[in-house]
């Protein structure tokens, strides 16, 4: 499968999708402590929603204004790995979910880590962001909400709980596929950058 590079189109620091990305990342803190705290389910969902919203948002933007950066291919993932750990962290907490699934998720995100490095060892700094890594986040970030509000014993809140379990499911079948492209686009630079070096 060809994975589309994403190239840098501005070198502006303030631009909109980045402010969007930004504020989706200040929000990490304030829905951990809804989760929590409060146990205010409602406004966390809420804000699970607007996040969501606004990372579809900020890349259609960047790339429809031609206002791809630097930071904002930064941000864009902090962003999103920050709200899928702090989810695990509260549904774990809340028992809504088990150790096993943060095990899974956590591990992939380890294995990326470990890949990356290899990757900053040769001058790479990055990996492109492809539609089955963003459809993964996309279906995790359905999938936590859905738990959330599946945290009862009512009709509504078993349904809830039915579709959550499915998104999760794709959604880390996918993460974990998506682990598996990046792998192996990673195989191909390291490859090509040894056979350069010979």
């Amino acid at each position: 499968m060809e994975v589309q590079q994403t190239e840098v189109t501005s070198s502006r620091v303030v631009t909109l999708p980045n402010v969007l990305s930004l504020a989706r990342l200040l929000g990490v803190p304030v829905f951990l402590w809804l989760i929590l705290v409060p146990k205010a389910d409602g406004w966390a969902v809420l804000l699970l929603v607007v996040a969501g919203f606004t990372d579809y948002l900020d890349g259609y933007l960047a790339r429809k204004w031609n206002q791809i950066t630097r930071l904002g291919q930064l941000l864009d993932p902090i962003a999103d790995r920050l709200y899928i750990l702090a989810t695990l962290i509260g549904l774990l907490v809340r028992g809504i979910i088990p150790w096993w699934l943060v095990v899974l998720l956590l591990a992939r995100d380890l294995v990326m880590a470990v890949v990356l490095a290899l990757l900053k060892r040769v001058g790479v700094t990055g990996l492109p962001v492809h539609f089955i890594g963003k459809a993964a986040t996309f279906n995790l970030l359905y999938a936590f909400p859905l738990l959330l509000l599946g945290d009862g014993t009512s009709t509504a809140a078993l349904v809830a709980r039915v579709f959550g379990w499915a998104f999760v499911i794709w959604g880390t079948a996918l993460y974990w596929w998506a682990a598996v492209l990046y792998f192996e686009q990673a195989r191909r630079i390291l490859r090509s950058r040894k056979a350069v070096g010979r």
